[in-house]
């Protein structure tokens, strides 16, 4: 059996077993150590915090928010671990739904399924697991791990929290509007481009590309569309907050319609991203300019 997956199913299932404190401490030293180790990651971060907070930071508040945001990764996998194994009760009791409930609500409502736009912020499986609680399970896209064991395994811990997870690939499509087309809730990760085959956007005062999918499923579906994000805080808690309904109607060529929408779509996810900006677990590059840097 692969050294990898028994790896990484060991940890997470010694997470599950240990104390709670136990396994914050032992994921706060990890996102320190890996704050430290990992150059590259910290780098990319620092610039796209001056992209969001602006160019004026100085290297000290840059490696402050930084180490903020190590730390804030470090909490995602280990409450993500841990959820499998954690009663309904605490994760009813953990999670503020700040505003915006009956924006989903009423969409869901409708009968034409709902799209959540979601930003890597905080902790969005937790509003999975919270949303499946209150009868509203959700369908959601993930890259592919290797090996295939890791990634039959991730989704079998997901799938006993209320997510199904549908591998990112040719299917996925399909199975998405599936589940639209039955009146059910599909939650897209959206402020990364995986495939490369986005759409131009302007985030942040630059330009990148970001999925189209969520446009062109609302567009094709007639599915609403809203962006959603959960933080984490205040202490154990989690914050969720969920934006009115998009105008996704019909204006003009299809795939003019799709690059408006997500403009519309980048909007709000600078918004939920200023908010808490040490909370975007995103390390990787994800403008053009980010490429071309030493």
């Amino acid at each position: 059996m692969n050294k990898t997956y028994l790896a990484y199913r060991g940890i997470g299932e010694l997470l599950q077993r240990v104390p709670e404190p136990v396994a914050e401490l032992g994921g706060h030293l990890a996102g320190l150590a890996l704050s430290r180790s990992s150059e590259e990651a910290r780098r990319m971060f620092g610039s796209h915090l001056r992209r969001v907070l602006g160019t004026g930071l100085s290297d000290a508040e840059v490696a402050r928010w930084t180490r903020r945001a190590f730390a804030s990764y470090a909490r995602y996998w280990v409450e993500g671990s841990r959820l499998a194994t954690t009663p309904a009760s605490v994760v009813e009791q953990r999670m503020v739904l700040e505003r915006g409930m009956e924006h989903l609500e009423e969409s869901m409502s409708a009968g034409r399924g709902v799209i959540l736009a979601l930003p890597h912020v905080g902790s969005w499986e937790w509003g999975g697991a919270w949303l499946a609680l209150r009868g509203y399970p959700m369908t959601a896209v993930a890259e592919p791990l290797e090996p295939a064991e890791l990634y039959e395994w991730f989704a079998a811990q997901r799938r006993s929290i209320g997510l199904d997870i549908v591998p990112l690939g040719p299917e996925a499509g399909s199975r998405l509007m599936s589940t639209l087309r039955s009146g059910g809730l599909v939650g897209l990760l959206c402020d990364r481009d995986l495939t490369g085959s986005g759409v131009e956007v302007e985030l942040f005062g630059e330009r990148t590309t970001l999925p189209g999918g969520p446009a062109t499923l609302a567009l094709r579906t007639g599915a609403r569309l809203l962006t959603a994000a959960v933080y984490s805080g205040p202490g154990r808690c989690h914050t969720g907050v969920v934006n009115p309904p998009l105008d996704t109607s019909r204006q003009g060529r299809f795939r003019d319609d799709v690059t408006r929408i997500t403009q519309a779509v980048a909007r709000e996810i600078e918004g939920l991203v200023r908010r808490a900006p040490e909370q975007w677990h995103l390390f990787q590059p994800n403008w053009p300019s980010d490429l071309k840097a030493p």
